[in-house]
């Protein structure tokens, strides 16, 4: 049963028995069905709500806010409950590790900083031993301090040839904070900028035709590594429009059959779509879909069926992210700005 975000929030609360982050609230609501959004930022509409609650209904609200994005029910006050945001974030993290769900290097990272950081950089390594001690990495390597290190660098490379603003800023040397922590300085202005040109970008393709839309991702398949490119005839092509290979480092070849959707961000591509592109494959194929809207819960879940072939999926955020990563349908200005050196390997202590 769907209910409000509110009523969705109680019912988690009193499942739990005990005080939640709001991210941890919103991820149980989504899981158990009992809240659904098309919003992009689900745990900052959860956040919002029940802190507006909290101040609209005062002591009558049944939540109540018990430390930073820590939220309980307004009738526990009486009862022992933790009373620490270390203790409510560190069992909150146990429950996740649980559940058996690990996190990526730099999305343990952003977690901890966010829960433990206090807005204040904190060093890789304090970073990364946190990240262990609560369970939130899986991995077998010797020096995790290390590969933590280079994939917050290589994310805030990544993000920057984007055009995106990184979740993450260097703060001297081997120190790593949020840049949300930032405010509205210079970087948040570019990222602003950089935001309207992007949505110019997914406007200006839904307006080419078709035609020229299979085209201009012929272009973009060939600059992130495809080879024998071709865009099929628009008859009897059983829903394909581009074939090619992906080739990854002269090594590993992959023959890919791609459809694409030029469609309007409402229209979203459903699993059926999926099971059409799966059934058009050739021998030793791997499908592909590209749409300028996005994708369904059930599409995405037919594409990530283990007993067949895989169908990957590109939505139009990606698929602009990746044009002006490789400067197609963009110009690209440098603005320089000097700050303390970063090497570029792993500080030493």
């Amino acid at each position: 049963m769907v209910m409000s975000s509110l009523s969705a929030a109680e019912k988690v609360l009193k499942s739990a028995g005990k005080p939640l982050h709001y991210r941890e609230i919103t991820r149980r609501m989504l899981d158990l069905g009992l809240w659904t959004t098309e919003g992009k930022t689900p745990e900052a509409t959860v956040n919002a709500r029940l802190a507006g609650d909290i101040k609209h209904n005062v002591q009558n609200s049944i939540f109540q806010r018990l430390d930073r994005g820590i939220f309980g029910l307004r009738e526990w006050a009486s009862e022992e409950t933790p009373t620490t945001i270390e203790t409510i974030d560190q069992q909150n993290l146990l429950d996740k590790k649980a559940e058996g769900k690990k996190l990526s290097f730099t999305d343990s990272a952003e977690k901890v900083l966010e829960e433990f950081g206090k807005k204040q950089p904190m060093y890789y390594r304090a970073i990364t031993e946190k990240a262990m001690e609560l369970r939130l990495l899986a991995t077998e390597g010797k020096t995790p301090e290390a590969t933590m290190y280079a994939q917050i660098l290589t994310e805030i490379r990544r993000y920057q040839k984007r055009g995106d603003q990184p979740r993450f800023v260097m703060h001297g040397k081997g120190y790593v904070g949020l840049s949300r922590w930032m405010g509205r300085g210079l970087a948040f202005e570019i990222e602003q900028h950089n935001k309207r040109v992007r949505q110019a970008l997914h406007k200006h393709l839904l307006s080419i035709t078709p035609s020229d839309f299979e085209e201009l991702i012929a272009r973009l398949l060939a600059e992130i590594g495809f080879e024998d490119i071709e865009v099929t005839k628009r008859t009897n092509d059983g829903g394909i429009d581009v074939r090619g290979t992906l080739v990854v480092g002269d090594v590993i070849r992959t023959r890919m059959a791609v459809q694409v959707k030029k469609w309007r961000p409402k229209n979203r591509v459903q699993s059926p779509v999926v099971q059409q592109v799966r059934g058009s494959l050739g021998a030793h194929e791997q499908g592909l879909i590209i749409t300028t809207s996005d994708f369904s819960q059930g599409a995405r879940k037919e594409a990530a069926r283990s007993d067949a072939v895989p169908v990957a999926l590109m939505n139009g955020e990606q698929l602009v992210a990746l044009m002006v990563e490789h400067n197609i349908g963009v110009t690209r200005r440098s603005h320089y700005l000097i700050e303390l050196g970063e090497e570029e390997s792993a500080p030493q202590d």
